[in-house]
């Protein structure tokens, strides 16, 4: 038994069955809590009430969330829950072209959809060192997380909190100004690693593409990626060019935020990311 299949036994909570008997790598995961997590029968009030109250109209376990909203994360979903049973995807970086487009709202959101709505057990990474922001959108403190255990001279335990029994949060830690260097370490590739083989989703919000250097190397290390865009805000060249660094084929999945508020301009964006796209889910928001 690895150290964090040890962790997960004595937080109460079953390891995921390892792909192919493969041996997890020598990473150490620690469970904290900071309240006890609902039971499964509490359903999705007492999951709400953890949450920071802007977010109660915006999330897809609220009953105040659009129904169009609810919809496009239902079919993001769907075609997440598709990739896996075919292509065995488990790994997933949410990414957007600038700040602003609502990607860590999205990374919520797909984390609650495929825990609360599909049963899968989650892993939600915030990995967006510049300005973590997960821990404040579930009313935690930021606890030392990923930016301490990715940049200790030795390897050391990294602290996830149970938000609910089918979702779990390793926050980012303290703020890295210039995080490129720790995210594409063979390090983070560790990490990811080992979550892949604990977690049946482990899903990943990143820095704005344009941000860092190196995004591609960030790319290769999860099987595919979510983009986020905000229609008629996002430049069209800078779209494109973001597809173009993290790799078309990379894309599983794209969230057009607010494209019925930008229409008609949203159609530019739509037909462009449905042509990258070549069949993947396209979901407007």
């Amino acid at each position: 038994m690895s150290r964090i299949e040890d962790a997960l036994t004595r937080a109460g909570r079953p390891p995921a069955p390892p792909p192919g008997g493969a041996e997890p790598p020598p990473w150490n995961f620690e469970r904290v809590a900071p309240p006890p997590p609902p039971p499964l029968e509490a359903g999705a009030g007492q999951l709400l009430s953890r949450l920071a109250d802007p977010l109660l109209d915006k999330v897809v376990i609220s009953s105040r969330i659009p129904s169009a909203s609810l919809e496009q994360f239902r079919r993001l979903g769907a075609t997440l829950h598709h990739a896996q049973t075919q292509k065995g995807t488990r790994v997933l970086m949410v990414a957007s072209a600038q700040p602003g487009e609502g990607k860590t709202l999205t990374a919520t959101n797909l984390a609650l959809t495929l825990s609360e709505s599909y049963r899968r057990r989650v892993l939600l990474i915030d990995a967006d060192l510049r300005r973590p922001t997960l821990h404040e959108l579930f009313a935690l403190p930021n606890v030392a997380g990923l930016s301490e255990g990715l940049n200790s001279d030795t390897e050391q335990k990294l602290t996830i909190t149970p938000i609910s029994p089918m979702l779990s949060l390793l926050a980012a830690g303290a703020p890295n100004p210039d995080p490129m260097s720790a995210l594409t370490s063979g390090r983070m590739r560790t990490v990811i690693d080992e979550a892949r083989e604990t977690f049946e989703w482990v899903i990943i919000d990143t820095p704005p593409v344009t941000l860092i250097t190196d995004a591609a190397l960030l790319a290769a290390m999860v099987d595919g990626i979510v983009l986020v865009v905000q229609a008629a805000a996002t430049p069209y060249t800078l779209v494109r060019r973001t597809i173009d660094t993290v790799g078309r084929g990379r894309i599983v999945g794209v969230v057009l935020n607010r494209a019925a508020e930008a229409a008609p301009r949203a159609s530019y964006y739509a037909s462009y990311l449905a042509h990258s796209q070549s069949g993947r889910g396209l979901a407007r928001g």
